[in-house]
């Protein structure tokens, strides 16, 4: 009797459970685009002004994002793109030098 269609048969199946793994369910749809996006040049009369929960406030209203990201001076942020974000960056003076939207 040849052993080596065993053999093979054996090395085989792991890989074949392998790629059976997550129940054949296909992967999460990326979530819907944002209802309503930033207006970042609505944003740009802040620049200058001072980094705070009010300035903050003021920010979202007026760009229409749903979410504020502050930026400090160093600090790493993700490049991910989200339309409805808006991001602040100031300096060490809490200065705010950049509004831009994403």
């Amino acid at each position: 009797m040849d052993i080596r269609p065993i053999l093979i048969a054996a090395a085989l199946l792991p890989l074949a459970a392998c790629s059976t793994m997550g129940g054949g369910a296909d992967p999460a749809p990326p979530p819907p685009p944002a209802e309503a996006a930033c207006n970042g040049d609505a944003g740009q009369s802040f620049v200058g002004r001072t980094a705070s929960a009010e300035t903050g406030a003021a920010l979202l209203r007026a760009t229409g994002a749903r979410t504020l990201r502050w930026v400090a001076p160093g600090m790493a942020v993700t490049m991910d793109f989200r339309p409805d974000r808006l991001t602040v960056s100031y300096d060490g003076a809490m200065k705010i030098e950049r509004v831009s939207c994403g």
